[in-house]
């Protein structure tokens, strides 16, 4: 796996246990939908910290908390 693909699996996971749909997620994290949508797709191949703070901010979670999952474990090398 990606380090994006966790990336937009751990937002739909937390998504998903909060109830929220991506819209819900936007309007709590003060962002368009369509900036979460490309996090969540291929548009974004770097999600960049500033908006993965947003979406923990409006979550009320740290950064620390967002990557505390298995899905940041065994990822594929970026460099090769």
């Amino acid at each position: 796996m990606t380090v994006k693909e966790a990336v937009a699996m751990r937002i739909l996971e937390l998504c998903q246990q909060r109830s929220l749909a991506v819209s819900g997620l936007a309007n709590l994290c003060g962002v368009s939908p369509s900036t979460i949508y490309s996090m969540l797709n291929h548009k974004s191949q770097n999600p960049g910290v500033v908006s993965l703070q947003k979406l923990c901010d409006g979550l009320n979670i740290t950064l620390r908390e967002f990557f505390n999952s298995n899905l940041f474990d065994n990822l594929e090398p970026e460099i090769q």
